[in-house]
């Protein structure tokens, strides 16, 4: 069901107020340009594009600590971007060049940065929850403060490893954030057409799991929800399951038809686009002007060009590396 747009005071101050709108542009913009230049043949493999759901990675980022661990899916470019890897390396690694966060051999469904604590991008639906409860069970093992953040779509949760990541942290009481983003759709096929109990939030709290809800168009209330789930997870103890609910505005995939939804919805999603629905909120508020707005977004723009650039003018990788990641076992005796 499409509600109302989200509007209301937004009730942080101006740096968090601004940088919340500068991250969801940046988002947006990266994967704008990425979408043309693969049309272009610049960027080959598989793309699934952010469009649509930035509030949630930007709102969900800011909320996290820069020691905590993070683990997204292969729709994770505005997480490993909000998360601190420089938009230069995601675009040398969508272009397949040395230059890029896993030297161009991961393309981009797998952004990967352990200095920044981001473990993936994950090819696998679900493939990153069994990996999360591994680093919060080791974390635990350490005596460690930190919280490990597991980004995934609604799809996954009709997985196994789901389930089994699900029991194992809420048997253990593991610092995990188990961070959902349903988008209602997963690959192509509806929630309501793919399971049977289309509560989330209930099938997490059967495993013993906290859960909250949030709008996962309004940023503010996703950035404010992640704060009271880490708050809640630290303090309490326990693994905290966190619905956002959100839309993408793109297909599946590059290679996906989009024949499984009314375009006139996806339409109507967008009155609640959490860009410009949140730019006007500042608006109305007076903090923040369409000259400021358009000055933003003309520096993002010029980021995007200058990471183009550099992807461009990246290196290949030598023919004489090609086998320095591939490993085999030594022939019996």
């Amino acid at each position: 069901m499409i509600t109302a747009p989200p509007s209301g005071p937004v009730p942080f101050d101006d740096a968090l107020a601004r940088g919340l709108l500068a991250d969801m542009l940046r988002v947006r913009r990266l994967e704008e340009k990425a979408a043309e230049l693969y049309g272009a043949g610049k960027i080959r493999g598989f793309l699934h594009l952010y469009i649509g759901e930035e509030a949630v990675a930007a709102g969900a980022m800011r909320a996290l600590s820069a020691e905590d661990n993070v683990v997204a899916t292969y729709r994770e470019h505005g997480h490993a971007l909000l998360r601190g890897m420089a938009m230069r390396s995601i675009m040398a690694e969508m272009f397949g060049k040395v230059e890029g966060c896993s030297r161009g051999h991961g393309g981009s469904m797998h952004l990967f940065d352990a200095r920044i604590r981001l473990f993936g991008g994950n090819a696998i639906v679900g493939g990153g929850l069994p990996l999360a409860v591994g680093l919060a069970l080791a974390e635990r093992m350490q005596d460690s403060p930190r919280v490990t953040a597991c980004f995934f779509g609604e799809g996954a949760i009709a997985e196994g490893a789901f389930h089994e990541a699900m029991n194992l942290a809420g048997l253990w009481r593991l610092p995990v954030l188990f961070c959902c983003e349903n988008n209602l759709y997963a690959m192509g096929t509806a929630l309501s057409r793919s399971e049977a109990q289309t509560d989330l939030c209930l099938k997490a709290a059967s495993y013993g799991v906290s859960t909250l809800r949030a709008d996962g168009q309004d940023v503010v209330a996703v950035h404010q929800t992640t704060r009271a789930a880490l708050e809640r997870l630290r303090n309490e103890g326990v693994p905290v399951f966190v619905e956002y609910q959100t839309y993408r505005y793109r297909a599946h995939s590059m290679f996906d038809p989009e024949l499984y939804r009314d375009k006139s919805e996806v339409e109507a999603w967008k009155s609640r686009g959490p860009l410009h629905t949140y730019s006007a909120r500042l608006k109305a508020e007076g903090r923040l002007s369409e000259a400021e707005f358009l000055a933003l977004d003309s520096q993002v723009g010029d980021e995007v060009e200058d990471a183009v650039a550099y992807a461009e003018s990246g290196t290949w990788e030598s023919f004489d590396d090609l086998m320095r990641a591939v490993h085999t076992a030594s022939p019996a005796a």
